[in-house]
């Protein structure tokens, strides 16, 4: 008890008391590819770590928490503010704000994990009686209630031998004793034999021990004992021995027989249970092997190290197939939300472009020279320039592509052409332009919102796309703009554009959250109309829209060229297919406008 006392003592827990005091501090925590980096209020008490929320959340709990034990604190190869932390398969990643901090947080765990873990001295003082006597308790408590009364009979069949193995040693003992006495008293007999002399008188001789010698007529000699000693020396009642004894082996036989049965019937349990477990294991085995398989066709990994970047641990063709399989996923979604959408019908109303404040001018003088700049040079034909690759040509819709890259960055300019039956240039560039109808077609975009409003026809709109995993998020900044550029040749149809190019605002900077991507489109759109026959009206069976599409994106950040050049090969046909089928329903009950 001395010893539990001195181990117990405040000299011994001084150390101890001093490192289980509460440290806390804001962190960035890896949640999960959606979410991504966290801020989260990091709290080290003893050898545990654990993570709120906040620090106003802490009284609702923490939302989980390690032992530093068996830790194992890593800093990050390339990332000077990030550490992890990992024991067996859960990791943390965690991120300071510098590097001097992420120092000071890896020595402070270091040194809780070196002083309050089992492995050291101190600890061994302080948890040594406690282990060994939670260690024994739980030796204890390992056989179940259920399973105690199922062995029941079999212990009390062990007690019976038990009990039998004691009366059978004292008996065994008795009889031996019983023996050994009448191993001397013939030994005895022999002796006193040899003296009798051959001539002696045919009559009884007493004999000093009681025992009577006489002779019979063929002149033998024989040893007989008095009645009163019938019991045998030391007086030990033989024939009663012997049926005790005969009666104990008879239930020791009896017990045993018992218990094997017992055990038979417990083997043959047991073999059920394996036989089961064998069964268990193999199904496991082989979802397990399924699991593999399907996690080999369609890549999936956790972690900051395989998401977008110059030291991605994921190859160019597994980055390639985990945007693919996110893509089809939100494909999938999409289409089962327009399936359960209800479109309300919309009448377009325009009123005359009129600038609205003079905050507005510095907008404007770049709004005119994109509106030029597209009209003469995006209208102009790709056939005869060699830099411009047909990559798509479904019907009336052809895809070009001129490849362009700086500093590593996949810049390629995109020009699409379509032709759409029964509907008009005007209400093509309107519902591509009205923030109205964005959801109804634009399935890529997470949120948007309207900045500022420049004009009836001018707007700034930041958007946020859906995060492709994994490719970091993204989001634009841009001015959009719609106009009508009347024909300077009778013949020639006007023209609709809608153009969007990237601009600064003070009130949207760059987020750390997100990639700020920089565009340059423009929707250009004609109209050409069929003469009806005779006096019949204009329909819709009389309208073409020729459009034009082209796209200047910089998506910024890191992505794999091939991926960025595939993924845009696969989506602008689908977008523009997706947009166009859009307002063919829209307008089909609506009056044409012009």
């Amino acid at each position: 008890m001395s010893d539990c006392s001195s181990s117990g003592s405040d000299e011994d827990l001084d150390p101890e008391i001093e490192l289980l005091d509460e440290l806390g501090g804001t962190l960035s925590k890896w949640t999960n590819y959606i979410h991504g980096w966290q801020d989260r209020w990091i709290v080290l008490k003893g050898n545990i770590l654990s993570y709120y929320r906040s620090a106003d959340e802490k009284e609702y709990g923490c939302r989980g928490s390690i032992c530093l034990s068996k830790a194992v604190i890593t800093p990050h190869e390339f990332d000077e503010c990030r550490f992890d932390i990992s024991v067996n398969d859960s990791i943390w990643y965690l991120r300071a704000e510098n590097p001097l901090l992420r120092q000071q947080w890896i020595d402070t765990i270091e040194l809780h994990k070196a002083e309050s873990g089992y492995g050291s001295e101190s600890s061994l003082r302080r948890h040594g009686s406690l282990l060994s006597l939670t260690s024994a308790a739980s030796g204890l408590s390992t056989t179940s209630a259920s399973s105690c009364k199922k062995g029941y009979s079999l212990r009390e069949k062990l007690a019976e031998m038990e009990t039998f193995r004691d009366i059978l040693c004292r008996q065994v003992d008795t009889l031996q004793k019983y023996f050994d006495n009448c191993a001397d008293a013939d030994s005895k007999d022999e002796l006193h034999r040899d003296k009798v002399s051959e001539d002696e008188e045919d009559f009884p001789t007493l004999w000093p021990d009681g025992d009577y010698l006489l002779n019979n007529n063929n002149s033998s000699k024989e040893k007989l004992f008095p009645v009163d000693n019938l019991k045998g020396p030391l007086g030990i009642d033989f024939k009663g021995e012997a049926i005790t004894f005969k009666a104990t082996t008879a239930g020791i036989l009896s017990t045993l027989s018992h218990c094997i049965d017992i055990l038979v019937k417990g083997e043959e349990s047991w073999q059920r249970r394996l036989d089961k477990e064998i069964e268990r294991r193999k199904r496991t085995e082989d979802a397990y092997k399924a699991a593999v398989t399907e996690l080999k066709k369609k890549p999936h990994y956790g972690g900051p190290d395989y998401e977008e970047g110059p030291n991605s641990l994921i190859n160019e063709e597994e980055f390639f197939d985990a945007v693919e399989a996110a893509l089809d996923k939100h494909d999938q979604i999409e289409e089962q939300s327009q399936a359960e959408r209800s479109r309300a019908s919309r009448r377009i109303s325009f009123t005359p472009d009129t600038y609205s404040s003079i905050s507005t001018q510095k907008y404007l003088t770049t709004v005119e020279e994109m509106v030029q700049s597209h009209m003469n040079y995006s209208l102009q034909d790709v056939g005869g320039d060699a830099n411009w690759q047909l990559v798509v040509e479904e019907g009336d819709m052809k895809v070009y592509r001129r490849e362009v890259e700086e500093n590593g960055i996949v810049l390629d300019p995109l020009k699409a052409t379509h032709a759409v039956r029964g509907v008009t240039g005007h209400e093509v560039c309107h519902y591509f332009w009205d923030t109205a109808f964005r959801n109804d077609w634009e399935t890529t975009v997470e949120s948007f919102q309207v900045v500022e409003t420049l004009s009836d026809k001018a707007v700034i709109i930041h958007q946020t796309h859906k995060r492709v995993w994994p490719a970091s998020q993204r989001d634009v900044l841009y001015v959009s703009v719609i106009r009508k550029i009347l024909s300077t040749n009778e013949n020639d149809p006007d023209t609709w554009l809608v153009c969007n190019f990237s601009v600064d605002h003070d009130g949207y900077p760059p987020s750390a959250r997100c990639i700020r991507a920089k565009i340059n489109v423009a929707m250009i759109c004609q109209t050409l109309i069929s003469p009806p026959e005779g006096d019949k009206k204009i329909t819709r069976d009389n309208i073409l829209c020729k459009i034009t599409y082209v796209a200047n994106v910089n998506p910024g950040g890191w992505v794999p060229a091939s991926v960025l050049r595939a993924v845009a090969k696969r989506e602008y046909p689908k977008f523009l297919k997706r947009f166009t089928s859009y307002v063919q329903e829209k307008t089909s009950d609506e009056v044409v406008l012009f």
